[in-house]
């Protein structure tokens, strides 16, 4: 049987990207119910911002209750962590998570790029372990050296983050057929490629070159149960790469289809000094709050619609379940 599979408790290895403010229960519950992984993200079912960790953690109780109620197949919440010293943010969802029996976590890894910050927090690491929780880590800079510092700590899966990606780019412009081979023969654990996983094709693709399972998110937005604003999934279906634009920011790169801000943002790529172009454009987008202007609120003006490569084997919009079945289907029938 397939290592991600089984070590998750899955149909098909197939794990949903947490896409920051585009998940909430029905769309996760959708994902898992399809025999894939849902997962909650970072502000999941959310369209305001709270600076109370206390508030976050309420927030994320009520998502999980409502996944539960949704469907009894696993499903996982994002935990957001660093080498060391995890945020009281980051705490108070371990807690929810511990407390409500949620069967497995996405550790998004801020580290990554020296030896002091590979790997993450080893006491968020070890309270996980010690409650049974499966383990998925997707480190900000992927590398050979921090896979193998993941691997050494106990994690139970990796994914290789490709330059196809959407959302937070890697400073290493890897691409993704690139990476994927790169960091399987480097560890023992299962593997799972993100970054343009859009069709079979691409998945069939993933395996080939090591993959054990994808980790899909750009390709989930344009379906029926995902929050995304209706003009933002019309968007993706009616684009394909060739819409896309490339510019710096904090910490590295984004991309993102036609927008207003897009414009300026690329514009001052252009025109400014590598730091100052970083800097300002960070400030501009709010961290990921131009994210739920646009992609959440559908405003083209003020926001960014960020996704990956892969939106140009987009067509339609369609149910999760279609798109996971469409997917997986090769993999299905050698499973059979």
């Amino acid at each position: 049987m397939n290592r991600v599979a089984s070590i998750l408790g899955i149909k098909y290895p197939f794990v949903q990207g947490a896409m920051s403010w585009l998940t909430d229960a029905k769309f996760v519950a959708a994902v898992s119910n399809a025999g894939g992984l849902g997962i909650l993200g970072p502000n999941a079912g959310q369209h305001t911002v709270t600076a109370s960790a206390d508030e976050t953690a309420k927030r994320m109780r009520d998502q999980v209750k409502q996944v539960q109620q949704l469907t009894d197949k696993p499903f996982a919440v994002t935990l957001i962590v660093a080498a060391s010293d995890t945020s009281i943010f980051t705490q108070k969802i371990l807690d929810v998570v511990i407390e409500e029996h949620v069967p497995a976590v996405l550790l998004n890894s801020l580290g990554g790029v020296n030896s002091a910050t590979y790997g993450v927090d080893p006491e968020i690491m070890a309270t996980l372990k010690k409650h049974g929780i499966k383990t998925v880590v997707r480190s900000l800079q992927p590398s050979i050296a921090d896979a193998q510092a993941v691997e050494a700590q106990g994690a139970d899966v990796y994914v290789a983050t490709g330059f196809d990606e959407g959302g937070t780019m890697p400073g290493g412009e890897i691409g993704s057929f690139a990476i994927m081979p790169m960091i399987a023969d480097a560890v023992k654990i299962p593997v799972l490629l993100a970054g343009g996983i859009a069709d079979a094709r691409t998945v069939n693709a993933a395996f080939a070159l090591g993959a054990e399972g994808v980790y899909v998110g750009s390709r989930l937005i344009p379906t029926v149960e995902n929050p995304a604003a209706e003009n933002v999934k019309q968007l993706i279906v009616d684009s394909t790469a060739e819409d896309l634009r490339l510019f710096r920011t904090t910490p590295d790169y984004y991309r993102s289809l036609p927008t207003k801000l897009r414009d300026e943002l690329v514009a001052n790529d252009n025109k400014l000094p590598l730091l100052e172009a970083k800097q300002t454009n960070g400030k501009l987008m709010g961290g990921t709050s131009g994210m739920r202007i646009g992609m959440l609120d559908g405003d083209l003006e003020h926001g960014y619609v960020s996704v990956g490569t892969g939106i140009s084997m987009v067509h339609s919009i369609q149910p999760v379940q279609t798109v996971v079945e469409e997917m997986m289907q090769d993999y299905k029938t050698s499973a059979e």
